[in-house]
């Protein structure tokens, strides 16, 4: 609980994945991926770190780290086109027909797994303390593939810009900045999240995250540039 606000955690881990099968509990720097969105997860003010997942075996796996899980997700629910939202909510409305009432909920992937020790609890006080704000959704910087010098092949099979109007440029410091919403946090009222099925509406925050954690695991060079970050920061910290 933040304050006298009551925060439902929750890591989606559908078990059907394609790019990297398993990668939701293959081992990453000495424990399963999920485990570290979990125990992160664990360490803040949430008042229940949930997991939606379709499969036992993540499950099972998710257990032994101490998440919650009293149901499963539905199969129509964990397909490759089902949107999280969908998830989501079915996790809401199933813990409201128990008795559970939130005022935040909070989604947190899995497969963005560098997070700070603080991440999660200052998000979560950055939105309580912006009165306005509907959601927080965590950004960082884009560098080297910036929306303007970003291009693509048109049916000619021809080189074009990618946004065909925009400034020309030919060198990143030229742009503005630009972000990519990262995994690592995304906070929503219950309220606009149940009527709008989004983090994202007029009045959503940025929480800005470092250089460092701008990956998300969706293939096998993703997790090994992720794992070498992690062992990196461990050897940091403990000298």
């Amino acid at each position: 609980m933040y304050h006298d606000k009551r925060v439902l955690a929750i890591i989606p881990a559908r078990g059907g994945s394609k790019g990297l099968p398993r990668k939701n509990i293959k081992p990453l720097a000495g424990k399963p991926l999920i485990a570290w969105t979990i125990e992160k997860a664990q360490r803040s003010c949430a008042d229940r770190v949930f997991l939606s997942t379709d499969s036992e075996e993540i499950a099972d796996v998710a257990r032994r780290y101490g998440a919650d899980i009293p149901f499963l997700r539905p199969a129509e629910l964990a397909r490759d086109d089902s949107p999280t939202s969908d998830a989501v909510i079915h996790t809401l409305s199933t813990l409201e027909r128990q008795g559970e009432h939130y005022d935040y909920v909070m989604l947190l992937e899995p497969t963005s797994p560098l997070r700070k020790k603080t991440d999660i609890d200052e998000a979560i006080a950055q939105l309580a303390e912006h009165e306005n704000a509907d959601g927080l959704v965590s950004v960082g910087e884009i560098h080297t593939e910036h929306p303007l010098i970003a291009k693509k092949v048109d049916t000619g099979n021809y080189i074009v810009p990618y946004i065909p109007d925009a400034k020309k440029i030919y060198q990143r410091q030229q742009a503005d900045r630009a972000y990519f919403p990262y995994g690592v946090v995304y906070i929503s009222k219950v309220p606009v999240f149940t009527e709008t099925r989004t983090f994202y509406t007029t009045k959503t925050i940025p929480f800005f995250i470092e250089r460092w954690q701008n990956y998300e695991i969706d293939d096998e060079l993703d997790f090994i540039i992720v794992e070498k970050i992690i062992q990196m920061k461990v050897r940091v910290v403990n000298g």
